[in-house]
């Protein structure tokens, strides 16, 4: 992938995907071109071989590495997703993996040189883009309204104190489907408002986000029903009750959670 002008400061390279099962070593790279010769200004290199899981850093440059640094106890396990976070800063790139701080590198290679993300093939990726983490709380437009068969993805981790997990499907009178996980209670509410009045709660035991973890939530959107999956295991379904779905506009997100990426 090809980074128009470069890197710049306070921006962010993301990455989310899955180690495929089988492999044994694997690389992210930020280079300087897309050719095999390019000097490379950051080197990812997470390494499964002997039974380890730790994480290696280096750069290479006019044909040659420098003195590699390295991280153990890597976040990043085979055939689970997990998002790699590089924010770039004057100083360093600061390297996270599902929210969780890695890795201070410091420039050895301008970052204005760097133009270019490659990633190994052993990688499956679901996202990768030049964007910073998402704000919380967070909304944004569904353009054109919810469609049969439309479906949202949510990628995040909630924080180590978190007390809930909120997703709204909004529109002009009201929210069509609230959906509220609260970890104090241990347990999921599903509900309807409109016109500031709420209709009764639907409610079930069991929490499906663990606190410190990255999750994957999936919302289908069919003509009869919601489907919420987490983590690809189904979780909830959720009768239509508003049902002029074409009005429903805004996709909102609250709670004490890391959001990385939404898609509507």
């Amino acid at each position: 992938m090809s980074i128009e002008g470069g890197l710049q400061e306070g921006k962010s390279v993301m990455l989310i995907g899955r180690i495929l099962p089988d492999a044994n070593r694997l690389h992210v790279n930020l280079q300087c071109g897309s050719d095999s010769e390019a000097d490379i200004a950051l080197h990812i290199n997470p390494s499964y071989e002997k039974g380890s899981a730790n994480i290696v850093y280096n750069t290479y440059q006019n044909g040659s590495w420098s003195s590699k640094q390295s991280t153990s106890d890597s976040p990043i396990i085979k055939d689970k997703l997990f998002v790699i976070e590089i924010l770039v800063t004057k100083e360093a790139y600061k390297i996270s993996a599902n929210g969780k701080p890695l890795m201070d590198y410091k420039h050895l290679i301008p970052i204005t040189q760097v133009n270019t993300i490659l990633v190994d093939k052993n990688i499956k990726l679901e996202f990768i883009g030049y964007q910073n983490s998402l704000v919380v709380p967070y909304k944004t437009l569904i353009n054109g309204g919810l469609q049969p068969g439309n479906r949202i993805l949510i990628y995040g981790v909630p924080n180590t104190d978190s007390k809930r997990v909120e997703f709204n499907l909004r529109h002009r009178y009201g929210i069509a489907f609230h959906y509220l996980s609260l970890f104090d209670e241990n347990v999921v509410v599903r509900n309807t408002s409109e016109n500031g009045k709420w209709g009764a709660e639907e409610r079930s035991g069991g929490m499906p986000f663990i606190k410190g973890q990255l999750f994957q939530v999936k919302i289908s959107c069919s003509a009869e029903q919601y489907d919420v999956s987490v983590n690809d295991q189904q979780a909830h379904t959720y009768k239509h009750r508003f049902t002029k779905l074409e009005d429903i506009d805004v996709f909102e997100v609250y709670g004490e959670l890391q959001l990385f990426f939404v898609h509507v």
